[in-house]
């Protein structure tokens, strides 16, 4: 199933297509007539598309690709969150141009592991891939990335949270939210998120909610916003259990060094999401 935001579904697709060329070429470093090809348009048509849609011209958002892309953010743009909470950015906030309102599961329904809970789920299109999403009746619970680990492995690795959940294939509940969350612009939609998750790593989400895109942070800041410096491994290990990709950002977490770190779905995905909220925030 396709989505497509408000400039509609036919530009969305291309703009998507264009941002996944970009980054699977990005060492080959490829032209504007290079991607204008690929993605069927004139490079005259594809550079002014593309400047309308992200927000800087194809060559600035390939430049923001590059490997030391993530060391000028955490240069530039590096969050500490007790400020950023100070500055009453704190969860639940504006984030992504959308309103964001969740709810956390108890850790009583957590240990039932999904018993008694309904997921719905469907494939969509988005701008890093086909992303796997699902929700229940309290919101969205589940955004994952397939363009690496392959739709397969994306659907079994989240049913594998919540295994004694029934699931059922509705991308008619889910697919509003989706669209909301990956819409070109701003939008006052509410999108509601349903985080299923320990206590621990709830807490490590809500402070992944509060880091202002097109910025960052790092592992051990978010333990010591957490109330635990000591936990920076722990703290890394619930930033990669995120089951909310994209709108809770664990893609904004970088190691201390600058280098990106790990993530679940592929350093590749991690690596754009960076450049396109970066570029985004540039316009």
């Amino acid at each position: 199933m396709n989505l497509a935001p408000d400039a509609g579904q036919f530009q969305y697709n291309l703009m998507a297509a264009a941002l996944r060329f970009i980054e699977e070429r990005r060492d080959d470093q490829p032209s504007l007539e290079e991607v204008a090809a690929a993605i069927g348009l004139s490079p005259a048509h594809f550079q002014r598309v593309f400047s309308q849609w992200v927000g800087v011209s194809p060559k600035r958002y390939l430049q923001h690709l590059t490997l030391d892309h993530a060391k000028r953010l955490l240069d530039d743009r590096f969050t500490v969150l007790d400020a950023t909470y100070a500055s009453g950015l704190s969860a639940p906030s504006r984030l992504h141009d959308l309103f964001l309102r969740w709810e956390a599961m108890t850790p009583g329904e957590y240990a039932r592991k999904g018993k008694d809970l309904t997921i719905e789920w469907d494939r969509f299109d988005s701008p890093f891939g086909e992303v796997l999403a699902m929700g229940t009746d309290r919101g969205l619970c589940g955004l994952a990335f397939a363009s690496e680990q392959g739709r397969d492995r994306a659907l079994a690795d989240m049913r594998g949270r919540w295994p004694a959940a029934v699931y059922r294939q509705a991308p008619d509940r889910i697919a509003p939210w989706v669209e909301a969350a990956f819409a070109h612009g701003p939008s006052d939609r509410e999108v509601k998120l349903h985080m299923i998750g320990a206590p621990f790593q709830i807490k490590v989400w809500e402070a992944l909610l509060s880091i202002p895109s097109g910025h960052v942070t790092t592992y051990s800041e978010i333990a010591k916003r957490i109330g635990n410096v000591k936990a920076v491994r722990a703290v890394g290990t619930a930033v990669g259990r995120n089951p909310i990709s994209w709108l809770i950002p664990c893609h904004r977490a970088l190691r201390r060094d600058g280098e990106l770190g790990g993530y679940h779905w592929g350093l590749p995905v991690k690596r754009a999401m960076l450049a396109y909220e970066s570029a985004r925030l540039e316009s």
